[in-house]
């Protein structure tokens, strides 16, 4: 379904041959959309800029969609869509399937790495980020039609395991008893162990052998914990009422019968080269290699996340890689695309995207951290904002105050602003669905049930009410700036000003004491609003309470 925008453009792009860069007006007396096409092109004629915009003006073929065209200041097209052309628009999207969301013409494969915590250790607050952005990215691109699979590319691999399960086995520890707060204790306590006693170290260092060899017991052990920890996150993901599941789990052992076939594959075609005993790849624009095998003959992360892209590609057929980690991690995402596309393992029919966010910073302005300065666990920031909030507002709270943040960025937790029912918040959002909700049961408690697919919208005369149709019908292009350009805090920022324009609307346009088709198109206008509200808040994770 075009959108009135789409139209707009494609209209004046015939006459004046450039991007006519419509815009939104800031204010009423503008219109509703503003083009300073006229500007551009005069300064590249030679001509004034009235002159060219009276001409244009003359040119445009839009009396079926706008008011008469008007040119301002120093050659600015003001334009103002007819009711009629809104009041239509609305009841279109109201109806279609979709919500008016554009589909993608061809679907394809998209794979999202996100979340990513490691075995034996809590979920903390530098996984906070990384699992809602994922999720968001997830939702929205399955709204447009994409075939997404999340990877949560779990640490289950790794010289730690070899310190974990000699530790384990020093207690004769009952891993059926132990939970993931219980697995963290023990990680704590053994890497102490290894730091202060050299025999522990080497009986750690002769375990890891163990379990690289396959030996049973040392894998059973391993198994469990991970088993304990999978449960662990799953009980956060759920209070986080985030999509992922064991199902999307596919960790860095996934891949370790890959590694040595990937390290020859690259050193025969001279892609990787040995250099002071390690096998490397010099990278063109980067100061370090990419080490694949280390001088002891251990595989890194370079290469497990060289064999996780190849699988995503060849196996899951992925079209486009979305990658969430922290900022600090750009470099290295940056060197491992350069490898694949290198390798060939990356293809140029493929793209990859590093979404790299910002920390997360405690009231004193510096990265969130315990008073011992380690992480803050993920269930304790929850368990604050759950102290000022019912669940379901601090959820909301904590997520849009994510999202609506550019994610490059760092964001202060400060869960009273936070959740706060008024401002630029997720509460506020989520009252604004609540109140609309409201008049909506009031309406049909008097037999006014107001149906998606018959429902129409044909009066349209006070401005507050054009305004508001007009924000509804660009719902679909916010959502298409996320999925092509994953950044979530331009949908938080179309969905606040919806809820802003909300309130005057109510203000200035009384609902259920007006009559006629002038109270039926308001309600339909309210109910156009709460599902467009709704379906926003969904793509970003959060609930829309009918009641709050």
């Amino acid at each position: 379904m075009a959108s009135l925008l789409d139209i707009l453009s494609a209209r004046f792009h015939l006459v004046t041959g450039a991007d006519p860069e419509l815009r939104p007006s800031t204010k009423a007396q503008f219109g509703h959309y503003q083009s300073n096409v006229a500007l551009r092109l005069a300064a590249e004629q030679g001509r004034k800029p009235r002159d060219v915009a009276q001409e244009l003006v003359a040119k445009l073929d839009v009396a079926d969609l706008c008011e008469p065209l008007e040119v301002a200041g120093p050659g600015f097209i003001n334009i103002r869509l007819l009711p009629t052309v809104l009041a239509q628009a609305v009841t279109e999207q109201l109806g279609d399937t979709h919500g008016g969301i554009a589909q993608a013409d061809q679907p394809t494969v998209v794979v999202i790495d996100y979340s990513a915590p490691n075995v034996a250790k809590q979920m903390h607050v530098g996984h906070l980020r990384s699992t809602i952005i994922g999720d968001c990215f997830t939702r929205v691109l399955r709204a447009t039609g994409e075939t997404v699979i999340p990877q949560n590319h779990i640490g289950d691999w790794g010289r730690q395991f070899g310190m974990l399960i000699e530790q384990a086995l020093e207690e004769a520890l009952d891993l059926d008893q132990l939970d993931l707060p219980g697995a963290e204790d023990l990680y704590l306590r053994a890497n102490k162990h290894l730091d202060a006693d050299p025999v522990f170290a080497d009986r750690a260092r002769a375990r890891v052998v163990a379990l690289q060899s396959g030996d049973d017991q040392t894998r059973q052990i391993w198994r469990q914990l991970i088993d304990i920890s999978t449960a662990g996150f799953t009980r956060t993901y759920a209070r986080l009422q985030v999509l992922l599941t064991d199902a999307d789990i596919a960790g860095e052992s996934t891949y370790n019968d890959q590694l040595a076939a990937i390290c020859d594959d690259l050193e025969t075609r001279g892609i990787a080269t040995m250099d002071d005993g390690a096998l490397v790849v010099f990278v063109p624009g980067f100061d370090a290699p990419a080490i694949l095998r280390n001088s002891a003959g251990g595989y890194g992360y370079d290469v497990t996340d060289v064999a996780a892209l190849k699988h995503r590609v060849d196996d899951l057929g992925a079209r486009r890689l979305i990658y969430v980690t922290d900022a600090r991690q750009h470099d290295h995402f940056m060197k491992l695309f350069a490898v694949a596309r290198l390798a060939g393992y990356l293809p140029e029919t493929v793209s990859a995207e590093h979404v790299g966010f910002g920390m997360v910073l405690g009231p004193d302005g510096t990265p969130f951290k315990t008073r011992e300065g380690t992480a803050v666990h993920l269930d304790d920031l929850l368990d604050e904002a759950e102290s000022l909030a019912n669940p379901e507002v601090a959820l909301a709270a904590i997520k849009y105050a994510d999202l609506s943040t550019q994610l490059h960025k760092d964001y202060v937790f400060d869960p009273a602003r936070m959740t706060a029912t008024t401002g630029d918040t997720g509460p506020y959002l989520q009252y604004a669905h609540a109140r609309v909700s409201a008049i909506l049961r009031r309406a049909a408690a008097d037999g006014d049930v107001i149906e998606d697919a018959d429902a129409t919208i044909t009066v349209l005369t006070e401005p507050a009410e054009q305004w508001l149709a007009l924000l509804l019908t660009r719902f679909p292009a916010a959502v298409a700036e996320v999925a092509d350009h994953l950044t979530p805090h331009k949908l938080c920022g179309y969905l606040f000003e919806l809820a802003t324009q909300l309130s005057s609307f109510y203000e200035q346009c009384p609902v259920l004491k007006s009559e006629g088709e002038v109270r039926h198109s308001r309600l339909v206008l309210c109910r156009a609003t709460q599902k467009v509200l709704a379906s926003g808040l969904g793509l970003l994770g959060i609930a829309a309470p009918d009641v709050m």
